[in-house]
């Protein structure tokens, strides 16, 4: 169940950050868009986003973790044109906007998060 709740709360907060920034675009109908970058997202954040982490471990430490930043708008942007070639349309117009935009939905989903884990364990 909280596998699901976190997949809902990944899909809103793709929305919030689609209705924030100008430069994301969803085309055809938004709650399966939404759903299926969550879906993206999630699986690229598991499976990629360590080996890059790994590989710039130097850049993280020197930029005293900073970079991490960077590495997040990278995984946006992949997940962004996986999703797009798979025919979902998600695009991001800049890797500004894939920065900010994964500020967005990380910020987003810790909130969701506190609040509805909190409800569930009471």
């Amino acid at each position: 169940m909280k596998l699901i709740l976190r997949w809902l709360i990944t899909a809103a907060s793709l929305y919030i950050a689609y209705l924030v920034l100008p430069g994301i675009t969803v085309e055809g109908n938004g709650f399966w868009v939404y759903s299926i970058m969550a879906l993206i997202l999630g699986l690229v954040n598991a499976l990629i986003r360590p080996i890059l982490k790994f590989l710039s471990c130097g850049f993280i430490i020197i930029t005293l973790g900073l970079f991490v930043f960077v590495i997040n708008a990278a995984t946006f942007m992949l997940s962004a044109n996986i999703s797009q070639s798979l025919g979902f349309h998600f695009a991001v117009d800049s890797f500004g906007t894939a920065l900010l935009a994964s500020i967005i939905v990380s910020f987003v989903s810790v909130v969701l998060s506190s609040i509805l884990i909190d409800e569930d364990k009471r």
